[in-house]
């Protein structure tokens, strides 16, 4: 690692615990008398939120408009492809850590089968033989095992997380290949990429959220916080059933 690289990954270090740590001392000045149990910043995230909503109105959903609207489908497809193959690595590590072997196989199968045999990951080869994607973060990780949400944050540029998954954005940070690129340019270019892909995925979704939402803010927050207790939840199931059937299974 580059002493560039090295400097950049310790203020982000020291940036995600100055996080955690103002999360701490702001509980106190944020929560009112009527703040959702869940969301005691709420005051601050509004803040954040507009803000983010104010970049995006000028900066990223027109790049994401025009991105969506220049480059042919079979192009975005593949930049799509290419970074899920990407992050199936980090699930696949994540169904380990969660001791979900179905999911572990099938992620780990998806990578080997993209990356030889898909143009290192361009084509979704996997995907045409029925085997699914399994998306599952250190976050996930994280709730599996015990760890719970925490208050509700909404990050700059990032957006909705939880104290728990802002957390884990630093472990996340340590196996993304694209982070550990050594290539500075290299590595800001795939950056800048896949956030203007990820934008552009939203673009449907962000118009009708506009269309239907009273309250966009409150909305996002419940939607967000809703998905990620059923994500946790189910793996949680999982790992119940599986040890009551080790536990079912006759002694030899």
């Amino acid at each position: 690692m580059t002493a560039l690289s090295k400097t950049s990954f310790a203020i982000k270090k020291i940036a995600v615990y100055a996080v955690l740590a103002g999360v701490s001392g702001l509980f106190g000045c944020a929560a009112g008398p009527n703040a959702n149990p869940r969301d005691p910043l709420e005051p601050l995230n509004r803040s954040v939120s507009k803000f983010n909503d104010g970049v995006d109105r000028a900066v990223l959903k027109p790049v994401a408009t025009a991105y969506r609207d220049v480059l042919p489908s079979p192009v975005r497809t593949g930049v799509y492809n290419f970074f899920g193959n990407i992050k199936d690595m980090w699930s696949f590590v994540n169904s380990v850590l969660q001791f979900r072997p179905t999911l572990a196989i099938d992620n780990a199968v998806r990578v080997a089968m993209n990356t030889f045999f898909g143009l290192g990951g361009l084509i979704d080869i996997a995907g045409e033989f029925g085997i699914e994607r399994h998306s599952q973060d250190f976050g996930q990780t994280l709730g599996r095992w015990g760890v719970p949400t925490g208050p509700y944050i909404v990050l700059p540029l990032l957006g909705p997380s939880s104290v728990r998954d802002t957390a884990s954005v630093l472990v996340y940070s340590k196996g993304d290949p694209v982070w550990n690129l050594k290539d500075i340019d290299s590595r800001n270019s795939l950056y800048l990429l896949r956030g203007i892909d990820q934008r552009a995925k939203l673009l449907s979704a962000g118009e009708l959220l506009d269309q239907i939402a009273l309250d966009k803010y409150t909305f996002t927050r419940d939607a967000y916080l809703q998905s990620r207790d059923s994500e946790i939840y189910r793996g949680k199931l999982q790992l119940r059933e599986s040890e009551s059937d080790n536990s079912d299974a006759p002694e030899k």
